[in-house]
């Protein structure tokens, strides 16, 4: 939603942090929490100050505003599941696919641009809580690196779980966004699905369950937007004292 200035200095290198959502159109939940990102990130919260001073974020919140229109479940206008055609997308028949996926790659092959996180926002059907799917990667540093992030978003949400998250390179799950952009960008970004229960969360122990509702999506979302401040307070990118540590609430 903004370009900083401070990310805009003449020879400044940009950090970019990618979120596309609502792909799926019956996925409403992955609205709510993108709208918890983004009200965030304009917001006068001191980290959301710090964030938009070291990084610039780009927000696609709907992917699939023609399926989200026609009360689809999963697919476009045309019949479309548009998270299977991200490795070949049509300007014709996945025109937001192709559009994204453009301007994603010209960042990719800006040399002042380093695009450093990439986020789609999913809802599960079956699971609990907030969940991500990662990548599998031969480069075992590579591969620990990307557990950070979730693992920082846990110690924020407690709705977010570590222990349903997961890394993988499924066949069926090749065409999808996380899967074909981490296998384009380098080894410097990190791609991942971020998912959120349909219906609960759970507390202490299997017992309770928590109902979601909208504000506790939103809550999540801005969960997830804070934790870039702790992700790149550990890579220095930002000096500790002006790294404010209050609850998102």
């Amino acid at each position: 939603p903004f370009s900083a200035a401070a990310n805009l200095r003449p020879g400044a290198e940009q950090k970019v942090v990618f979120i596309t959502a609502r792909v799926h159109p019956g996925e409403t939940p992955s609205s709510f929490v993108c709208q918890g990102i983004i009200d965030f990130l304009v917001s006068q919260h001191p980290i959301a100050k710090v964030l938009r001073d070291h990084l610039v974020f780009k927000i696609a919140p709907m992917l699939n505003p023609d399926g989200v229109y026609l009360g689809n479940y999963r697919c476009s206008l045309m019949g479309f599941d548009l998270n299977r055609h991200w490795a070949n997308p049509s300007p014709w028949a996945h025109p937001t696919l192709h559009g994204v996926k453009q301007l994603i790659i010209e960042m990719y092959n800006n040399p002042k641009i380093n695009l450093e996180f990439y986020i789609d926002i999913h809802a599960h059907s079956t699971m609990m809580n907030g969940f991500m799917y990662g990548n599998i990667f031969e480069d075992e540093e590579r591969f620990q690196r990307q557990a950070v992030f979730p693992k920082l978003l846990c110690q924020n949400a407690e709705d977010f779980s570590y222990s349903s998250t997961s890394f993988n390179k499924d066949a069926v799950k090749a065409g999808t966004g996380r899967r074909f952009l981490g296998g384009l960008l380098n080894d410097t970004s990190y791609c991942y699905t971020l998912e959120v229960s349909f219906y609960s969360y759970i507390l202490d122990g299997p017992t309770t369950a928590v109902p979601y509702t909208e504000e506790a999506y939103m809550k999540l979302g801005r969960n997830v937007a804070r934790t870039f401040l702790d992700y790149y307070r550990l890579n220095s990118l930002v000096e500790r004292p002006l790294a404010p540590t209050p609850k998102t609430r």
